[in-house]
């Protein structure tokens, strides 16, 4: 049987380039049928170091190729982006259909079996059908996120303004979810006209596509996946295709291999299961009044500690000390490290590691599952604060902090609350310690031979290639 090729467009925000060409490496280790895959990339003003980080990524895979397509003329206006991030990326992936279409002329053969696009992506669906090439969308959120974006063509058909945060406490009855889904846990976006239009007509595509592969796992999230097993009328199939993981090849722009020995020597010294991890991801910047009640927060718990804290990338000399507390750094010399940049995939597996105050992006939950650490929730941005709300109320897996916090209005969280969340998850009676283990065992199972995900992939790879194994 001839070797196929795959070709994948992911969006190239640093979260969804790390988890797609990992689920481009699992199909290579596992498929004999695929001689190799193309990423189709590009740059966004915001992410300039999207072409080197791609880069890393594949170094160690040689039959991952790269193809950079060239330069965006004439760009979205950046003031797009901060008033409406998903409007923005959205504009900025349909000024690539021309491009992509150019690199797919001189790409496309016999030997390519299809697309496998980021959500972002799904204007490349027409592309796809130009070479008559199936588009599956790859979705690098949960099955909780797909149900959302399942109802929201459907709100839309009967309310077609975007959601009203002063409504109260209107709650949403979304297929695949148990738990009514309170406004305030939507994504942010659906709160401004420009990003709900943009969520809307992107939720629309989906039915397109040939199918959705989503980075989750049954036993997970069980009543979602079952929701779609049922093939809602006119809507592709689905497969669970996680935890897709990236454990190794992980480099970071930030990376210095002092401060990774640093953390990881200090962390050696600390009792079993007695550091909380706090953390907000490679985006999750927080303003120095923030980073003031945490750092009382930590002061009231008397916690061990090991807490990220990310500055703003454009002001160059801002080192995460400047914006503690004059004397906090010495007042807690012996029981918490403050960092910029921390090896994640490292720390949570620690053994002193007891709890992770998380900013609930997908990537991060799935490593902290899968390492067996329960979270406290801290949502920032984009769906975290529905992942928040999964996590929290639909599967009783996280600590609830925040459920509904969002960085850009400004809120400040104050000290008290923080600790409260803080001696919960790691002291408390009701932490979901027990269940985040077997959760983890869980998603291990999922992925061996004959587990859900593993039969996933195959089926969608069979339905992609065909043939026998």
């Amino acid at each position: 049987m001839e070797k196929k090729e795959i070709i994948f467009v992911p969006s190239p925000g640093p979260g969804h380039l790390l988890v797609s060409i990992e689920f481009a490496k699992t199909l290579l280790k596992r498929d004999h049928r695929i001689h190799k895959i193309t990423i189709l990339h590009w740059t966004l003003p915001l992410a300039p170091q999207a072409n080197l980080f791609a880069k890393s990524l594949v170094a160690s895979t040689p039959q991952i190729h790269l193809h950079a397509l060239p330069e965006i003329q004439n760009p979205p206006p950046l003031e797009l982006f901060f008033k409406a991030s998903e409007a923005y990326l959205l504009e900025f992936t349909k000024k690539t259909v021309p491009l992509v279409r150019d690199a797919l002329s001189t790409l496309v053969s016999p030997r390519v079996a299809g697309l496998v696009l980021d959500f972002f992506c799904v204007p490349l669906i027409e592309v796809g059908n130009e070479f008559n090439l199936p588009s599956y969308i790859f979705l690098t959120c949960n099955a909780g996120f797909l149900s959302m974006m399942k109802y929201l063509p459907e709100r839309h058909r009967i309310n077609a303004s975007e959601l009203d945060l002063s409504s109260g406490d209107e709650e949403h009855a979304i297929p695949g979810y148990v738990c009514s889904v309170p406004t305030n846990v939507m994504p942010p976006g659906l709160f401004v006209r420009e990003s709900y239009e943009a969520w809307v007509e992107m939720a629309e595509k989906f039915p397109e596509a040939k199918g959705i592969l989503v980075n989750s796992f049954i036993c997970l999230e069980q009543t979602a996946f079952d929701y779609f097993a049922r093939r809602p009328q006119n809507y592709p199939p689905v497969y669970p295709v996680g935890p897709v993981l990236s454990l190794e090849d992980r480099p970071s722009p930030d990376l210095d291999l002092s401060d990774r020995d640093r953390i990881m020597r200090w962390l050696e010294d600390q009792p079993e299961s007695s550091i909380v991890y706090i953390c907000f991801g490679s985006l999750g910047i927080l303003e120095a009044p923030q980073i003031k009640e945490i750092a009382k927060a930590l002061d009231l718990t008397g916690h061990r500690f090991l807490w990220s804290i990310r500055t703003n990338p454009t002001e160059k000399s801002t080192c995460p000390y400047d914006l503690l507390p004059e004397d906090f750094i010495d007042r807690t010399a012996k029981r918490g490290l403050v960092c910029g940049w921390a090896p994640q995939v490292e720390v949570l597996p620690h053994k002193a590691i007891g709890g992770f105050v998380s900013h609930c992006g997908w990537n991060s939950t799935l490593e902290s599952l899968w390492f067996g650490v329960p979270i406290a929730t801290w949502p920032m941005y984009a769906e975290q604060q529905l992942n928040a709300f999964t996590m929290v109320k639909e599967l009783g897996l996280a600590v609830e902090l925040r459920l509904d916090y969002v960085s850009a209005y400004g809120e400040i969280v104050e000290a008290e609350e923080i600790a409260r969340a803080i001696r919960s998850l790691m002291d408390g009676e009701d932490t979901p310690r027990k269940k985040v283990k077997e959760m983890a065992e869980a998603a291990r199972k999922a992925l061996i031979d004959g587990g859900s995900s593993f039969v996933a992939v195959n089926r969608f790879l069979d339905e992609l290639i065909g043939g026998e194994f």
